[in-house]
């Protein structure tokens, strides 16, 4: 018995489960503007250095015959120096800059001159606000387990809402750098709680599915961005437009319930039971209270007698082989979170169109998801995670042999990179859960999420190599990819398996 049991008798996944799931699916969409916004806010347009005898009101084209003349020619990419020029026969950095503003229109680039020499602070922006999203899954999540769901959910959003219009009026790039990692933080406090609380109110058979979805909702947030950045030429006006839908949001309070498994855990019984009728009267169900009492007198025990001293994280390094898997469990997830966000912010790299290459990187990742829906109870997890890392190591590795001026085919291998890894990181989520013992097991994902988290922090530092050879950061993400996959195959395979409880279960697992 237990709230599980419950959840069987309302319906797995009722009238009512199904509309809060909905709403709480939406601010997925909010996030992913937030995630992905750096990509057109710090996009880097080309550049050229200002001629002597122009005005400062010259235009980004010029005649061609003038650039044998006054600037180097890059041997290695194969164009002309976007940050050098020639003047009296000598090779000089550029003091002043020329953009051009008919891809991207006006950027933090060319409002604080982010470029050249000072290309490494569009990787700090990034860096940052990966920052701020790795230390608000640790604030954020200790805050909801300990203060509830719904009260996080509302103040992180709030501070979102808040720090994305103060990041709209900021004077220089550091106040809005700080302001955006404050918003980073904040995702953590909208997007991961409301995806705990719509996953904690579905039973233990639909939540792969139900987390699958919900990451589809931010996938289509990750296509709309482009969409506000092609209609929205000004960076300014874009980081207001994307904030302020978060506003919409405030109305959840009058229609989002608390968890019913928090408010048990914290023995709030009289709460939790009148957010159970009200679900059964709108499923349909009729459940007196004798009944749940009967239901809930497990969790009611245990969070009376606690039991003893909770096992920690760190107690995995004192077994062998549990702490072989988790090394490697620790690296897939720093593998899958430096590719994905290397490959998600890298679009404007890739030659052709960016918001083609934005869009369609946000659009693979809707049969990503689908994909798993489909194979993950019938091919195995092990398979699935080994396969796609594999593939997507192979697809990025495969920049090697193509000519830079072929767009087709890099962004083609990009693509196929981006579709293998998403569903790489979609399957790890569920991997890596089922391979720790129940006693660690929270611990052991919030030590994964701080892994994924160092590579999304490290993912724009690769990201900017790009300017020393084109297809460098491919190759890197492509390595680290296909790295991952092969060790994933000393993992043990969990479908259908019965996971392991204690420590040495888990030592245990798999033999």
């Amino acid at each position: 018995m237990g709230y599980e049991e419950v959840i069987h008798v309302l319906g797995d996944f009722g009238r009512y489960q199904k509309r809060i799931y909905f709403l709480l699916c939406l601010p997925a969409i909010l996030c992913a503007f937030h995630k992905l916004a750096n990509v057109f806010l710090i996009a880097e347009p080309h550049q050229r250095c200002r001629l002597p005898f122009e005005t400062k009101d010259a235009t980004y084209s010029i005649n061609e015959t003038l650039f044998p003349e006054y600037y180097p020619y890059d041997t290695i990419n194969k164009k002309y120096s976007e940050c050098e020029i020639i003047i009296d026969n000598k090779t000089e950095k550029c003091t002043e800059y020329i953009y051009d503003h008919s891809v991207y229109g006006y950027t933090t680039v060319i409002e604080w001159d982010l470029t050249c020499s000072k290309t490494y602070l569009v990787a700090t922006g990034n860096a940052l606000f990966m920052f701020g999203v790795m230390l608000g899954s640790i604030i954020f999540g200790q805050l909801s387990d300990r203060y509830g769901r719904k009260l996080i959910f509302f103040i992180s959003l709030i501070l979102q809402v808040t720090a994305g219009i103060l990041a709209s009026v900021a004077p220089e790039f550091w106040s809005f750098t700080f302001a955006r990692m404050i918003i980073g933080s904040t995702t953590s406090g909208v997007f991961l709680v409301a995806y705990v609380i719509a996953l904690e109110m579905v039973s233990a058979n639909k939540r792969p599915i139900a987390g699958t979805v919900c990451q589809m909702f931010f996938s289509v947030g990750y296509m709309l961005t482009a969409v506000f950045a092609i209609y929205i030429d000004n960076w300014r006006t874009l980081q207001l437009a994307l904030s302020l839908p978060g506003l919409c949001f405030l109305c959840y309070w009058w229609f989002i319930p608390e968890s019913v498994r928090w408010l048990l855990s914290k023995n709030r019984l009289v709460e939790a039971k009148e957010l159970i009728q009200r679900a059964a009267k709108e499923n349909r169900v009729h459940v007196t209270d004798n009944v749940l009492d009967e239901m809930l007198i497990s969790e009611i025990e245990k969070t009376d007698n606690p039991g003893k001293k909770e096992s920690t994280v760190l107690d995995i390094f004192k077994y062998p082989k549990l702490r072989r898997r988790a090394l490697i469990i620790f690296f897939d997830w720093f593998a899958c979170n430096i590719t994905y966000y290397g490959l998600s912010w890298s679009t404007n790299n890739l030659g052709g169109n960016p918001y083609i290459n934005f869009v369609l990187s946000g659009l693979v990742e809707i049969p990503a998801y689908a994909f798993l829906i489909v194979v993950l109870n019938r091919w195995g997890r092990k398979r699935v995670q080994c396969g796609c890392m594999i593939v997507a190591g192979m697809a990025l590795l495969s920049s090697l042999i193509i000519s830079a001026d072929q767009y087709f085919f890099i962004v083609l291998a990009a693509m196929v990179g981006k579709l293998a890894v998403t569903s790489a990181y979609g399957t790890i989520y569920i991997f890596s859960t089922e391979q720790f013992p129940t006693v660690i097991r929270n611990a052991g994902l919030g030590a994964c999420s701080t892994c994924a988290r160092v590579g999304s922090v490290l993912a724009p530092y690769i990201n900017v190599l790009n300017k020393i050879w084109q297809p460098l950061p491919l190759v890197i993400f492509g390595i680290i990819t296909l790295i991952g996959g092969v060790l994933s195959l000393l993992l043990p395979e969990t479908l259908n398996k019965k996971l392991p409880e204690t420590m040495e279960e888990g030592e245990s697992f798999g033999q």
